[in-house]
C-alpha cells in the first residue's frame, strides 16, 4: 500500500512559550556578555546586555510617546543596528511592526501606511538614489492615521531616547507583563494575486518558534556568528536571521546596509562568521566575485539558502570554495513565518538541490489535490498545505469582513496553508516544488504576483490593457515580461519608456524588464488569457532560451 503525501514534524524540543521580549530577557541572563550585534559599516558593537539596554530605551520611549498595545508602528529602512534594535523595542511594548520594502516607492508606501493603520513611522532618510524623507512628505498629506515619523540617526530618534530616559522604568515591566505570546507583533506585505499587497499578521509564538528552529535545525550556539546580507523586512532577515541568534545568545552581523558581495565577504573574514545566509543569487555573485580567493572563508560551518531552488554547482562551491559543509536549504512563506521545509546538515547535495528539505519540528505538511482536497499518494504532484504554530493570525486587518474574507481565501476551516504552491514528496519524506498554480514569478528570491504589477501599469495613459509573465533568467532565474495593448493613436512604448514611468512608483524589481506590443492577447474558448501559451510566445519573441535559468538538479 502507497504511502500518503503528509508527514508531522516530532521533536523532542519544545515548543517556546515566551514573548520576544520575555525571550530576549533570557538570553541576555545567560549570555549578556557575550557580543549580540555588530554593524560592520560603522563599526558599532553591542554585547547583549548592552543591545538589551538600547531596547528598553527605545521601548521606554515608545512608551512616553503614548504608543499602546496592538499600535501599528512601520519600518522603511535598509538593513541598520536601529532596524534591529525598533524589532525588539516594539516587542516589549507590543505595538505591532510593520515591515516596509525599502525599495517600495510612493504609490506602494503610501498603501502600506494607510491599509495598517500605522501611527508612527521609523524611516531612514537617504540611501543610495533614495530619498526616504523626501517620499514620505510627499505622502504624508494623505496619510491620516499617521502621527510621528521618527527618521535614524535624526533628531527626532534621539529626542524620542531622551523622553524614555524620563520615564518610569516600572512602566515597561508593566506593559510587558500584559502580553501574550498570541498577540500579532508583525506585520508582512505579500504581493496580492488580485491586487494590492496582502499584510500576513505574525504573534510572537509564530516568528520566536520559527527563528529558533531554523537556526536549531542547522545546530547552533551561542559560539555561533552569523552574517545577516539579506534584508530584515522579509522574514529572511528579521525572523530565521535575528530572532533565530538571540534565541541562542548567537552573534548578528549587519555587512552592509544592502546586499554587496564584496562586503559580504569581507565581513565574514572579519567577523570570523560561522553562518551565513543568501539567495541563491547572492552566493552566485559571491562565488563569482573577482578577488573571492583572496577572502579567508575557513570559519564558515553552515548557513541557510533559501528563496529559489539552486543550481548544483553553486551549492558544490558553497560547500567546498566557502567551506558551508554544512549549508541548508529552506523553503516556506511569509504566512508561515517562513519555514516548514529545511533540509539538514548531514543530507547529501542531491537532497540539497532536488529538494526543499524534510518537514519542520511541531509543523505538519500534506500534498493534496487541488479539486478533490484529498491527500495524494507519495511522488504524485498537489498543492503544498502546512499547519501548525507557523501558521499566520490571518491577513491584516484581521477582525473586519475584508481581512477575514482573505484569510479564509488561504487557510481552511482545519487551519491548513493552502500555498499555491504545486509539489511532490518523496517516499523518504522529503518534498520537491515542481511548479506553481498561481501566476507567482520568483525573480532573484522576490515572490513577484503580476496582478499587482498589472494593476498598477493599468494607470499608464497609453495601456489599454495589459498582462504580466515570467520568462527565464540566467541571472535571476526569472524576469517580467509585459503585453500590453495601446489606445489607438498612441506611439509605441519600449522597457526604457516603461521603466521612465515606473520611477519612483513602483520598486525596480517590479519593474518589467521586456515589453511585448500586442494588439490581442491569447485567449481561451472561456474567455481566460492564456498565460502559459504568452510564456512560450514571450520566449520566441525574444529569442530567450527556455533552458536560460539553468537546471537545479
Amino acid at each position: 500500500m502507497s504511502s500518503l503525501s503528509y508527514v508531522s514534524g516530532t521533536s523532542e524540543v519544545p515548543l517556546l512559550g515566551d514573548t520576544i521580549g520575555g525571550n530576549l530577557e533570557r538570553t541576555v541572563a545567560t549570555h549578556g556578555d557575550r557580543e549580540a550585534l555588530v554593524e560592520v559599516q560603522s563599526g558599532r558593537r553591542w554585547t547583549y546586555a548592552e543591545f538589551n539596554a538600547d531596547v528598553d530605551a527605545f521601548a521606554l520611549g515608545l512608551l512616553a510617546r503614548g504608543i499602546a498595545k496592538g499600535d501599528r508602528i512601520g519600518i522603511w529602512s535598509p538593513n541598520c543596528a536601529e532596524w534591529t534594535i525598533a524589532q525588539y523595542a516594539t516587542a516589549k511594548v507590543g505595538a505591532i511592526l510593520v515591515n516596509v520594502n525599502p525599495a517600495y516607492r510612493t504609490h506602494e508606501l503610501s498603501y502600506a501606511i494607510n491599509q495598517s493603520g500605522m501611527r508612527m513611522l521609523i524611516t531612514a532618510s537617504v540611501f543610495k538614489t533614495s530619498d526616504y524623507a523626501a517620499m514620505v512628505d510627499e505622502v504624508r498629506p494623505e496619510c491620516g492615521h499617521l502621527e510621528t515619523v521618527i527618521h535614524i540617526g535624526g533628531d527626532d530618534w534621539a529626542e524620542l531616547v531622551a523622553a524614555g530616559e524620563r520615564h518610569d522604568r516600572d512602566a515597561l515591566r508593566n506593559r510587558m507583563s500584559e502580553l501574550s505570546t498570541d498577540d500579532p507583533i508583525n506585520i508582512q506585505y505579500t504581493s496580492g494575486t488580485t491586487g494590492y499587497p496582502k499584510g500576513a499578521t505574525l504573534s510572537h509564538h509564530n516568528i520566536l518558534n520559527n527563528g529558533f528552529f531554523v537556526t536549531d535545525t542547522i545546530e547552533f550556539t551561542e559560539r555561533d556568528r552569523l552574517c545577516i546580507p539579506v534584508p530584515f523586512y522579509h522574514c529572511f532577515g528579521m525572523v530565521m536571521g535575528n530572532l533565530g541568534c538571540t534565541t541562542h545568545g548567537a552573534t548578528m552581523v549587519i555587512p552592509a546596509p544592502a546586499f554587496d558581495p564584496a562586503a559580504t565577504l569581507q565581513a565574514v573574514q572579519d567577523e570570523q562568521c560561522t553562518a551565513l545566509y543568501g539567495v541563491p543569487t547572492m552566493f552566485i555573485a559571491e562565488v563569482n566575485h573577482p578577488d573571492f580567493a583572496s577572502y579567508d572563508l575557513s570559519t564558515l560551518r553552515t548557513g541557510i539558502m533559501a528563496g529559489s531552488p539552486c543550481p548544483v554547482e553553486v551549492m558544490k562551491r558553497c560547500m567546498t570554495d566557502m567551506h558551508m559543509e554544512q549549508v541548508s536549504i529552506a523553503y516556506g512563506m511569509t504566512e508561515t513565518s517562513p519555514v516548514s521545509m529545511q533540509t539538514r546538515p548531514d543530507d547529501d547535495v542531491e537532497r540539497r538541490t532536488a529538494t526543499v528539505g524534510r518537514v519542520h519540528p511541531h509543523v505538519e505538511v500534506k500534498i493534496i489535490d487541488p479539486v478533490s482536497g484529498l491527500t495524494v499518494e507519495r511522488g504524485a504532484s498537489g498543492e503544498f498545505c502546512t499547519r501548525g504554530y507557523s501558521v499566520m493570525l490571518g491577513y491584516w486587518p484581521l477582525h473586519d469582513d475584508e481581512g477575514a474574507a482573505k484569510t479564509r481565501g488561504a487557510i481552511d476551516d482545519a487551519r491548513w496553508m493552502h500555498t499555491g504552491d504545486l509539489a511532490e514528496m518523496r517516499d523518504d519524506g522529503y518534498a520537491q516544488i515542481v511548479g506553481r498554480i498561481k501566476d507567482m514569478v520568483i525573480r532573484g528570491g522576490e515572490n513577484l504576483y503580476p496582478r499587482e504589477i498589472e494593476e498598477f501599469l493599468y494607470t499608464h495613459p497609453d495601456i489599454t490593457d495589459v498582462q504580466v509573465v515570467g520568462v527565464p533568467d540566467e541571472k535571476y532565474g526569472e524576469e517580467l515580461c509585459a503585453w500590453v495593448q495601446l489606445r489607438a493613436g498612441a506611439s509605441s512604448l519600449d522597457a526604457e519608456a516603461l521603466a521612465a514611468f515606473c520611477e519612483g512608483r513602483l520598486a525596480r524589481h517590479k519593474v518589467p524588464r521586456y515589453v511585448l506590443t500586442v494588439d490581442q492577447f491569447p485567449m481561451t474558448v472561456t474567455g481566460k488569457v492564456r498565460k502559459v501559451q504568452m510564456r512560450k510566445e514571450s520566449l520566441e519573441r525574444l529569442g530567450i532560451d527556455p533552458a536560460a535559468a539553468g537546471s537545479t538538479a
